[in-house]
């Protein structure tokens, strides 16, 4: 067994409770690595073998029933991950499985009721222990319960690809262990107890009270726990059509999607002992391939660096802010409103031209605020307590007294100049600049302001509650204040922030628009749209680049391209083809399909590329770029890169990013010359 230096080991810890009603005690089983809930219960080898002897201590009593349960908010997130690269061949990997199988299996086989009472959040080896219980109770204060295996490039390696299916149907399965790991989706406590993955959902105020009262109904027979026959009839035709999504969506490019169809197929038939013996070869499969070290490496950039951004002043610089005001009444402007009150929950206020564009505004946040409380996501009080913080005006006196101002105005750097110009006679001296811009510099916007410090860029990515990156951009003069300002003020809007710097259009904007740079460079020298549209399918991108480009709006990018143009013409071009798309007003794509008046339209050359060549063009200026950038100081290292393209373009976990994914297929290399990250990150095999 690999033993893992650095876990943090959570402890099994048992004790016996007198529940009224019942002749024995019961034993519980509480889970506990001894900090709180901002570092979460997770099973190591040494956490496994702390609840093995629990188990068996439990066992030895001779309870009336044995229950097992989480600290404060948390019942277990799985596997300890932080021991996985330390997994450096299949017979550790196979141990590893092989051990989790044995512990959780003692739970299942008990001759004494087993109970889980989940406390808090559950996911992966936390669900999975529960599921081995022979009953379970779920708080309504769950944060979240899931089988996330699949985003990080693996499976449910302890049971679950077996204990689901066959509990609560194939069709409830197949979403918790494809689904929602793919759209980065998990279960609240009603869902669950709606599926039927816990048998009954109890208030959180009394919830291990209440778990023990019910636990001792069902023991004496006083609760009869029922729940309906899985049908297998329907088992095959809903893998089936899972497979074709899945195909359609990830075009065979994750591994680990496909192991989990697999054994979801197995599922329906196999013994218990077949299947999980096949989970724990799939696992071991896993483990030791590139795509699973991939998905670790971007799980951890996730979650580690960008709660901890690079480059951001200290926190004690930033100034409180109490007031915000936005310039701008637009769709943009409208979904910054809505998040800065939310989120923020000051005053915030709106300008625009005229009132009828005002009125628009503020009204788009009030019927977003509506929705949100008739969803349930928002009470009453806290959804009147937003409208009344939402405002508008065509008068910009309105931000004298606003700490932060932001503007979401059209992308032309004359008109952000002339706004800023405007509003520095009107707020205060103090009072910190945002510019939403996606490519225009902040340095040269800032450059005839009296006080250019305090100009910051703070790029958001569409849809604005969605994507969870902001690119803080730091000009030329930007001083720290503002800076420390900025990073506060993104924490608290929940957004994960990269430093940037002042360069055109920062990381994201000038990756996918040198990336659709060659796209069209293909289609102007003649490749059919449909060859460069799925050249990267191999790849398993969320979006084909035609898609992508639908999705940015042709017009839009088309503006992004030429600002790049001007600045860097030897690297991108300048497509006809495109500036005839944007003249034509046409969409690029109709119901689902690439638009055949679009197809018309394209004025073809006489050199087309084959799908592989557009791949190795696209790929090659994305690593040169990258290069450049890293050069250029753009951002602190990779890490940033990567970390940028996965949370505002949606670059996929299982490639772990866009330098380790470069990395591995030697385009880095033999492009750059180097690598990108050292050999053993994000990969086995280097």
């Amino acid at each position: 067994m690999i033993e893992n230096p650095n876990e943090v080991v959570t402890k099994a810890l048992v004790r016996t409770l007198t529940v009224p009603g019942l002749d024995k005690p019961a034993a519980l089983i509480t889970l506990d690595n001894g900090f709180d809930h901002k570092k979460p219960n997770s099973f190591g080898p040494a956490g496994l073998q702390s609840l093995d002897a629990a188990i068996s201590s439990a066992l030895s009593a001779e309870p009336a029933f044995i229950a097992i349960t989480g600290k404060p908010y948390i019942f277990c997130v799985g596997a300890d991950i932080t021991g996985m690269p330390l997994i450096t061949d299949r017979d550790q990997a196979v141990s590893l499985g092989q051990l989790g199988h044995s512990v959780f299996a003692r739970l299942r086989d008990s001759d004494i009721p087993t109970f889980a009472f989940i406390n808090g959040a559950a996911l992966g080896g936390g669900l999975e222990v529960a599921l081995h219980c022979h009953y379970r109770t779920v708080s309504g204060g769950a944060a979240a319960l899931g089988l996330p295996e699949v985003a990080i490039g693996l499976v449910p390696g302890w049971g679950g690809s077996q204990l689901l299916p066959n509990l609560i149907g194939i069709a409830g399965a197949a979403q918790v262990i494809l689904q929602n790991p793919l759209t980065q989706k998990v279960l609240r406590p009603k869902q669950a107890a709606e599926l039927g993955l816990a048998d009954v959902l109890l208030e959180p105020a009394d919830f291990l009270e209440r778990s023990l009262e019910w636990a001792a109904g069902v023991v004496k027979g006083e609760i009869q726990v029922t729940r309906p026959e899985v049908d297998k009839d329907m088992w095959d035709g809903v893998l089936f059509f899972a497979k074709q999504q899945l195909d359609e969506k990830l075009h065979g490019a994750v591994p680990s999607a496909n192991k989990a169809i697999e054994l979801l197929a197995l599922a329906k038939d196999a013994s218990f002992a077949d299947g999980t013996a096949a989970e724990t070869e799939a696992l071991a499969d896993l483990i030791m391939g590139d795509e699973s070290r991939a998905s670790l490496y971007a799980f951890d950039l996730v979650q580690r660096r960008a709660k901890r951004p690079v480059g951001a002043p200290d926190k004690g610089l930033a100034r409180t802010v109490t007031k915000v005001g936005i310039v701008g009444a637009g769709l943009m402007a409208s979904q910054l409103a809505l998040l800065f009150a939310r989120r923020l929950q000051v005053p915030v206020v709106l300008t625009d031209l005229d009132q009828t564009r005002v009125d628009k505004g503020v009204g788009y946040v009030r019927k977003e605020i509506e929705k949100l409380a008739g969803k349930g996501r928002l009470d009453a009080g806290t959804a009147a307590k937003l409208t009344g913080l939402v405002s508008g005006s065509v008068d910009k006196s309105v931000f004298a007294d606003a700490d932060f101002v932001i503007e979401a105005v059209f992308e032309n750097l004359d008109l952000k100049k002339q706004v800023w110009a405007e509003l520095e006679k009107i707020v205060a001296p103090e009072a910190v600049l945002a510019t939403n811009t996606s490519s225009l510099s902040v340095s040269a916007m800032a450059a005839d302001l009296e006080h250019p410090e305090r100009l910051v860029g703070f790029h958001f990515f569409n849809p604005v509650a969605v994507l969870p990156l902001l690119e803080i951009v730091r000009g030329e003069r930007t001083d720290d204040a503002t800076l420390a300002t900025a990073f506060a003020i993104g924490k608290e809007l929940r957004k994960s922030c990269v430093l940037v710097k002042d360069a055109p259009a920062f990381v994201v904007n000038r990756l996918l628009t040198r990336f659709t740079s060659e796209v069209f460079a293909a289609i102007d020298a003649g490749t059919p749209l449909e060859t460069v549209n799925t050249a990267l399918d191999p790849l398993g991108l969320p979006m084909r680049p035609i898609q992508l480009l639908h999705l940015v709006g042709p017009a839009v990018g088309l503006h992004v391209g030429e600002t790049l143009h001007q600045a860097f013409p030897d690297r991108y071009g300048d497509s006809p083809n495109l500036h005839r798309i944007v003249e034509a007003g046409l969409p690029l794509i109709v119901d689902d399909e690439i638009n055949p008046e679009v197809v018309k339209l394209i004025e073809a050359g006489a050199e087309p590329l084959t799908g592989d060549q557009v791949r190795e063009k696209a790929l090659d200026a994305l690593a040169g770029e990258i290069r450049i950038m890293l050069d250029e100081g753009v951002v602190a290292e990779a890490q940033d890169i990567d970390l940028c393209m996965i949370l505002g373009a949606g670059w996929p976990f299982h490639l772990g990013g866009v330098t380790p994914y470069l990395d591995r297929s030697g385009t880095a290399e033999r492009v750059t010359g180097k690598r990108f990250l050292p050999r053993g990150v994000a990969s086995l095999r280097g």
